[in-house]
């Protein structure tokens, strides 16, 4: 019998886990009841009581696998550590316990992945939230794919199903803040892409905010691509063009008639001001980068861990290089 696993990271999500839970459990009971499935839950130390519900589940269901973080890590990070875990033949990537990328899927997903496909990918081609939102995401993500080296689908998050050499694939990237989607994407392989209507949540509410967003956003920007580095380069060569252009200019027309020449305060003032904001910038693109680098060269865990529940096998590392330390490793296993 093949395996399913299926990732759902979590925080302070005590009125959507268990729904979350029962959805997959019901899909496995019914329409894909010739398939074994391995739920791992990745909870980021939430304060509320998502993890005692967690436990009640994994007492009770052994196909229930937790990772509690010691802190809030983030869902990025958290899932990709979580994938670690994942034993199954084909891995669900993300699936968030709100719901808003629908379990019901799932079946689809694995009709494809069966007949050879080894990316099934869903695209939020409409969303239920605020249209101010809707847009701004929209344009995110053609601007992620126009200055990727490769193509990253747009709509397309981290609510894949990927066969199991896929997943090895990934798991071999060290990146202290994995850029998931992308990474997948930068790896290959034949790949589907299914439409589908990102909901609204039922319950609770996000704990992802603007500051979030953006982090994320710049993250997936500079992750997979030098080309805001070489557009900086491409200004300033052309911004130095039209400085000696205007100084010949302006020493030309002080010759011919010197009442027409630019002078006085002012235009200096304008000039050195609008020539210190490009720099600043260039400055702050560059420093993306820098401590994006920084990160990485610091090395060390991607993701503590405070406890591991139902997961027996050790730590799964395609690459020694790319495991993440956790305080679990010091206790045995629940």
């Amino acid at each position: 019998m093949k395996t399913i696993s299926i990732v759902s990271p979590c925080f302070n999500e005590e009125a959507n886990v268990e729904a979350c839970y029962r959805a997959v459990k019901s899909l496995f009971e019914g329409v894909l009841s010739d398939y074994a499935v391995e739920h791992i839950f990745v909870d980021n130390a939430s304060t509320d009581r998502t993890i005692e519900i967690l436990r009640g589940i994994a007492d009770r269901d052994r196909n229930v696998k937790i990772v509690i973080n010691a802190r809030n890590f983030g869902p990025f990070r958290s899932t990709f550590n979580g994938l670690r875990y994942a034993t199954g033949d084909a891995v669900l990537v993300m699936l968030p316990v709100d719901l808003q990328d629908p379990p019901e899927l799932i079946p689809e997903f694995v009709r494809h992945w069966e007949q050879g496909i080894e990316v099934v990918a869903g695209a939020r081609n409409s969303r239920e939230e605020s249209s101010v939102l809707r847009r701004v995401r929209h344009a995110f993500y053609r601007v992620v794919n126009m200055l990727s080296e490769f193509e990253i689908p747009p709509d397309v998050g981290e609510f894949q199903l990927i066969d199991r050499k896929v997943l090895d694939a990934v798991l071999m990237h060290r990146d202290h803040y994995p850029y998931i989607r992308g990474i997948i994407a930068s790896c290959g392989f034949k790949r589907l892409i299914i439409p589908y209507t990102w909901r609204a949540r039922e319950r609770g509410h996000s704990k992802l905010n603007l500051l979030n967003l953006t982090d994320q956003a710049l993250n997936g920007i500079f992750s997979f691509t030098n080309t805001p580095m070489r557009l900086c380069a491409l200004t300033g060569f052309l911004l130095a063009i039209a400085c000696i252009l205007f100084a010949l200019i302006s020493v030309i027309t002080y010759i011919l008639d010197p009442d027409l020449a630019p002078r006085g305060t002012m235009t200096i003032i304008v000039s050195v001001l609008f020539l210190s904001s490009v720099q600043l910038i260039f400055t702050g693109i560059l420093g993306e980068y820098v401590t994006s680098v920084h990160a990485q060269v610091r090395g060390g865990p991607s993701v503590i861990e405070r406890e591991r529940i139902n997961i027996q096998s050790p730590l799964r590392r395609p690459d020694q290089s790319t495991a993440s330390t956790d305080l679990a490793a010091e206790a045995p296993d629940l």
